[in-house]
């Protein structure tokens, strides 16, 4: 019952809007209730999805998918009731006026508009008019642009992915709904290419540098994989490969570019095809496994030199091998203490895994996980893998980039120091040139024959120095 008049006005007026939806008397008759996929899952996937997703759902309630937003949480209550909406306890929560049991809580209450969709559509019978009742709401909702870039950065953001053109004349730069392209040489900021996720947080370009993969998200509401088509020097607008429930992390290159692979915060390894006869005309890809073997995210994904196998790492604090054209497991690694958090290979198939142990792991993956040696002298957690020839680089979480010879696994130099955690590492060894970019917005270029910075600066397009950020 109501605890105050106030809500008892507010069930009346429901009850009566609801019997005005079904009146079949009405002289115009009522507009039809909002679509579920169109309207309503749009705001529970922006809205409602960051609390009650699959990662830790509030009160064991999830509404990432149709048929998980139907069954109650720990309360046994139930979620939606058609047809009335004061008997639906995610009505009754986004409604009440008591806000320590208002949703979103701590959060400002839904805006009018919303509740009244919520509210029709609920009062219209709660139908679903998807494919799918099981599929996350964030494969199912229409695609919209996503919003532009800042004409000005007023703070930087991390650089969290790094990676040079083909022929290292160019470093593209992970920003906000964008990424901002650099000559390397002098920091100059060559353009940039929009309509991109919120975050970025890696980047990869094919090795004959038609497609460059990027891959991102929104916390707790969605990630994509998206493809960038170069035609002459202007990027063409991004093709969006895939969306899924959660962060993409990770995105490579199979050597011959005959494949995709990517990894995120939904604990999957996702492999698409390229360039086969079984692609639709109108895309360059299409999703051939989702390998679902570790229980957390997957941070890092990695091909072997001849793109048979494909490495990944998880915050499960293991690492693994998958057959890359069955997705069939192979191997898996079970000697880190905490997360994995980077992994790349050996020319001789042996793995490099490293993370919040502050070692990198070399180990035999076609005996088990057999570890065969470790490089130590880590004193804050391991960020970032990327072999390059004879060299292994890593960038820490001090903030700095090191260079080890892979062959015996010596230390070779560390670079100056970078202002803040190194989150994004990239190699080319054509130019020799090595960049690492940090969580302060400041990116740093190498020269590798003598271990110097070539070029230094903060990849935000208009931002003036001297505010800075902190994290």
């Amino acid at each position: 019952m109501p605890a105050t008049r106030e809500a008892a006005l507010a069930v009346t007026t429901v009850v009566t809007l609801c019997l005005l939806i079904r009146s079949e008397g009405a002289d115009v008759p009522p507009p039809p209730p909002p679509g579920f996929t169109s309207e309503v899952a749009p705001i529970l996937l922006r809205e409602c999805q960051g609390c009650h997703g699959p990662e830790r759902p509030k009160g064991g309630y999830r509404l990432d998918t149709f048929e998980r937003l139907m069954k109650p949480g720990d309360s046994g209550d139930a979620p939606v009731t058609p047809g009335d909406p004061a008997a639906s306890t995610l009505f009754r929560l986004i409604t009440t006026h008591d806000e320590k049991k208002r949703m979103p809580q701590k959060d400002d209450p839904l805006p009018a508009a919303q509740v009244a969709v919520i509210e029709r559509w609920i009062c219209g019978g709660a139908a679903f008019d998807g494919a799918d009742r099981a599929a996350p709401l964030a494969t199912i909702v229409p695609p919209t642009p996503h919003p532009a870039a800042p004409k000005a950065y007023a703070r930087p953001v991390p650089v969290l992915a790094l990676a040079f053109s083909v022929d290292g004349k160019e470093l593209i730069a992970g920003g906000y709904h964008e990424v901002t392209v650099w000559d390397p040489a002098t920091g100059k900021l060559l353009r940039r290419v929009g309509n991109l996720p919120q975050q970025v947080h890696a980047i990869e370009w094919s090795g004959d540098g038609t497609w460059m993969a990027v891959a991102g998200g929104t916390p707790g509401t969605g990630g994509e994989v998206a493809l960038i088509r170069l035609n002459g020097s202007e990027p063409a607008a991004p093709i969006v490969l895939d969306r899924v429930t959660d962060m993409v992390l990770s995105v490579t290159f199979s050597p011959d570019g005959k494949r995709l692979a990517a990894g995120g915060a939904d604990g999957t390894v996702r492999i698409y095809e390229l360039a086969s006869p079984a692609v639709p005309p109108d895309l360059p890809a299409r999703r051939s496994h989702v390998i679902a073997q570790h229980s957390d995210w997957v941070t890092a994904v990695a091909f072997n030199p001849d793109g048979s196998r494909i490495a990944s790492a998880s915050r499960d604090k293991t690492a693994r091998v998958f057959d890359a054209a069955s997705a069939e497991m192979l191997s898996a690694y079970f000697g880190h203490d905490g997360p994995v958090l980077a992994i790349a290979w050996d020319t001789d198939g042996d793995v490099f895994s490293a993370g919040r142990d502050r070692e990198v792991h070399s180990w035999e993956p076609r005996t088990e996980g057999k570890r065969v040696a470790a490089v130590k002298g880590f004193d804050r957690d391991v960020l970032r893998l990327v072999r390059g020839g004879e060299f292994l680089f890593s960038a820490a979480a001090d903030g700095r980039v090191r260079q080890h010879k892979v062959a015996d696994r010596s230390l070779v130099r560390t670079f100056d120091a970078s202002p803040d955690w190194v989150y994004a590492l990239a190699f080319h060894e054509k130019t020799g040139r090595v960049a690492a970019g940090s969580y302060d917005g400041t990116v740093k270029v190498y020269e590798l024959a003598e271990g110097k910075t070539v070029a230094q600066f903060v990849a935000a397009p208009g931002f003036t120095a001297g505010q800075g950020t902190s994290r």
